[in-house]
């Protein structure tokens, strides 16, 4: 392939559909334009490819193909992007029509994870992610092999010289990111077992990409983290302590965006970042109602979800917040409330930019936060001052008195497991269930 270096950059997005489709092909087209844009790439021309029948070589039909070699000449573009998982004999002959580069939904995905992760943890797992897509593809460019990635993966590197990567190479070098991905989740597991023994119940932000998670964290926290109108904004997790309504502490933690058909890799290779999801306490699902595909959205994450917890034995409890109402005419507002009204427990609706509904969502956090919990009459020797904060951090402090002596007997509402955390931190206190 012999392809300027500006045409590389510049791609032709096509959304290869199936006459029988649940999904909208005109929002299809939008997300696959906007992953394309999330790459970096420039967009010359983007469109809907109607299909009877998926061919085994080349997915598409030669007439199509012949159309495309056309444009993407005319446009000057020397990328191709497909909306679709390709197989590699796909790739490879779709590549061979075109005379131009190649990148499948999956691909796509990959690349701009590699591009977005900071952490350390964020960059091994996307790294041992691409490797083992790569395993299986047989003509790439990728430069990952031979030295640290320093740019869009696809876009540089020695071309065709990639062929003649020994496959041993990899499997080495996954199995040593593997290793060092095991390092990082001991690590974690280290961090949740501090967080354990505080402790502080944990909330996890999920829902679609581009849904408002960051923008929520942001507003429930008074951070600055990276908040952008843009699909994957944010990869690598992000956790804050929060303080509710009464005064109760959380840890709020930000989570990557799900997308419909999210490559399989990922979600294994995301299992250490995903975890955070499935130690939390509470899950709060961002939904941007004011999408046409707010349902389609819910279902995709609800799938993945189902697929985090196959291995869970108890369910963890979910809370809805439909986000983005202030993009919602206000004509259709109350028709939303009362269809949030009728679900339990029901959905909040707010928005995020505005801060409308804030208070009301810190109210159902708490609420749901609240279940299982114990109320106990608790005696505190004179002098202890230090109890009374830590209840208000852990739970709910209900009344106080306070004898002649100085000492003090609590009323106080905690969670079952803090208890335990309760006893070891002041082990001079006695109590009792009321």
């Amino acid at each position: 392939m012999n392809v300027s270096s500006d045409a590389q950059s510049r791609a032709i997005v096509i959304v290869p559909v199936l006459a029988k489709t649940k999904r909208d092909p005109v929002i299809q087209r939008e997300e696959a334009t906007g992953l394309a844009l999330a790459l970096g790439l420039e967009v010359a021309e983007s469109r809907i490819v109607q299909i009877r029948k998926a061919r085994a070589a080349t997915l598409l039909g030669m007439g199509v193909i012949e159309s495309l070699h056309d444009d993407l000449k005319s446009l000057n573009a020397g990328l191709l992007v497909v909306d679709a998982a390709l197989t590699p004999v796909q790739q490879r002959n779709l590549e061979k029509a075109l005379d131009v580069k190649v990148i499948d939904r999956t691909g796509t995905i990959l690349e701009i994870f590699a591009l977005r992760a900071q952490t350390k943890e964020g960059r091994l797992q996307v790294e041992l992610a691409r490797l083992t897509y790569e395993r299986s593809r047989l003509v790439r460019t990728w430069t990952h092999l031979e030295r640290q990635r320093g740019g869009k993966g696809f876009l540089a590197g020695p071309g065709e010289r990639q062929l003649e990567t020994d496959r041993r190479l990899l499997g080495q070098r996954i199995t040593r990111l593997r290793r060092s991905l095991e390092d990082v989740r001991r690590t974690r597991g280290l961090h949740r077992s501090a967080r354990q023994r505080v402790p502080y119940p944990i909330v996890a932000l999920v829902g679609y990409t581009n849904a408002g998670k960051s923008t929520l964290f942001n507003a429930l926290c008074g951070t600055k983290m990276l908040a952008e109108d843009m699909l994957f904004a944010t990869l690598d997790p992000a956790m804050r302590l929060i303080t509710l309504n009464k005064g109760r502490e959380a840890i709020l933690s930000d989570t990557v965006g799900f997308i419909s058909d999210l490559p399989t890799e990922l979600i294994a290779a995301f299992r250490a970042t995903l975890e955070e999801v499935l130690e939390a306490d509470l899950i709060v699902h961002v939904r941007d109602i004011a999408s046409k595909q707010s349902a389609e959205q819910r279902d995709d994450v609800n799938a993945i979800l189902e697929q985090l917890f196959a291995s869970q034995g108890e369910a963890i409890p979910v809370l809805e917040v439909w986000n983005k109402i202030d993009m919602v005419e206000e004509a259709e507002r109350p028709h939303l409330q009362a269809q949030a009204n009728s679900i339990t427990p029901s959905p909040v609706l707010l928005s995020a930019i505005t801060g409308q509904g804030l208070e009301t969502l810190k109210q159902g956090i708490e609420d749901i936060l609240s279940r299982g919990t114990v109320i106990l009459r608790i005696t505190v020797p004179a002098g202890e001052g230090r109890i009374s904060p830590w209840i208000c951090r852990n739970g709910t402090l209900l009344d106080t008195q306070i004898d002649e002596t100085g000492a003090q007997t609590l009323l106080a509402q905690l969670d079952v497991k803090n208890i335990g955390a309760l006893d070891a931190t002041f082990p001079m206190l006695t109590h009792e269930r009321v």
